[in-house]
């Protein structure tokens, strides 16, 4: 949750690493996800407006584009089901070596690294 929590702050301002980093810190939404099946009802139920509230918040700030993110799945990451949506979504605001990998395959968004 923490590890979830900490990725949207940084998206929230402009997450600047590289596309691997992203990919990489992306997996901690994975594992709630996994890990809510595995969980006590009760556990579900006191946890569950927590990581709608920061689901809410990686929405609004990144932008529904199935393409872009995935175009840099290599063989050591498997494609996500539907189920996983936040796979299909990348940062609005492009800066840094992600903005720079996004743009590079047609990814739209607000650029902070003006060329």
């Amino acid at each position: 949750m923490d590890a979830w929590a900490a990725l949207v702050r940084v998206i929230e301002r402009g997450y600047d690493d590289d596309i691997d980093e992203y990919i990489n810190d992306l997996y901690c939404r994975n594992w709630l996800h996994e890990a809510w099946l595995l969980l006590d009802e009760h556990i579900v139920q006191i946890w569950t407006p927590q990581i709608k509230a920061l689901d809410d918040r990686y929405k609004a700030a990144t932008v529904d584009d199935g393409q872009a993110l995935h175009q840099f799945l290599h063989q050591f990451h498997r494609q996500p089901g539907p189920d996983l949506w936040w796979w299909r979504r990348h940062p609005h605001i492009l800066t840094g070596d992600l903005g720079r990998s996004l743009h590079s395959v047609g990814a739209l968004g607000i650029d902070l690294d003006p060329a």
